[in-house]
C-alpha cells in the first residue's frame, strides 16, 4: 500500500480505489498481548487533489488475545473506519489524522499498523470461564467473584451495623 506522488496525481480524475490483504504479523512482536493476528483487509478510497491526498479506510480483521480473566485465547475481530489525509505542505496538517508527505511516496502501512495498535481493548474476556487451560478462579482464601456478588455481599465488619439499623427500624 505504497504510491508515489506521481502516480496518484496520475489518478486525479479518476480516484483510487484501495482492497487489499495485509499481513502484519510483525505486530506480534511489537505488543506482547497479540498472541495471533490475521492478515487485515485494508479497503475505501483515496481522494486526490493538487495538494492534498485523503484515504478513507475500513481495516477489518481478527487479532487473539489473552482473556484478562483465565488468561485463555480470546478471538477478538475489529473493524476501524479511519480517514487520513496527506498534505504536501506541512502549514496545511493542523490535526492527528493529518499527515505530511515525506519523500516522493505514501505508505499506509505504517499509519495501518498504529490503528490496529489503538484497537487492541483493555479488557477481555473469555466467553468460556471453565475453559481447561483456563487460570484458576479460586484458591486458599481467595475466589474470583462477579461484580453482582460483589454488590449484593455485605463486608462481614459491617454486619452487625447492619443489624443495628435494622433493629431500630421495628421499634
Amino acid at each position: 500500500m505504497r504510491w508515489s506522488i506521481h502516480q496518484l496525481h496520475q489518478l486525479q480524475h479518476k480516484g483510487l480505489s484501495i482492497d487489499e490483504m495485509a499481513d502484519v504479523s510483525e505486530l506480534k512482536e511489537v505488543d506482547a498481548s497479540i498472541r495471533d493476528i490475521s492478515p487485515v483487509r485494508v479497503h475505501g478510497r483515496a481522494d486526490v487533489s493538487a495538494k492534498k491526498f485523503t484515504f478513507h479506510l475500513t481495516i477489518e480483521g481478527t487479532m487473539t488475545l489473552p482473556c484478562s480473566r483465565t488468561l485463555v485465547d480470546v478471538s477478538y475481530p475489529f473493524a476501524i473506519e479511519s480517514t487520513e489525509t496527506f498534505f504536501l505542505n506541512d502549514y496545511d496538517a493542523t490535526d492527528e489524522e493529518s499527515h505530511v508527505v515525506q519523500g516522493e511516496a505514501i505508505d499506509l502501512m505504517p499509519i495501518v499498523k498504529e490503528l490496529i495498535l489503538l484497537e487492541i481493548p483493555m479488557q477481555i474476556f473469555s466467553e468460556q470461564p471453565d475453559h481447561p487451560d483456563a487460570a484458576p478462579q479460586s484458591g486458599k482464601d481467595w475466589a474470583v467473584i462477579s461484580e453482582e456478588e460483589h454488590e449484593n455481599k455485605i463486608d462481614p465488619r459491617l454486619a452487625k451495623l447492619a443489624k443495628f439499623f435494622e433493629n431500630k427500624n421495628e421499634s
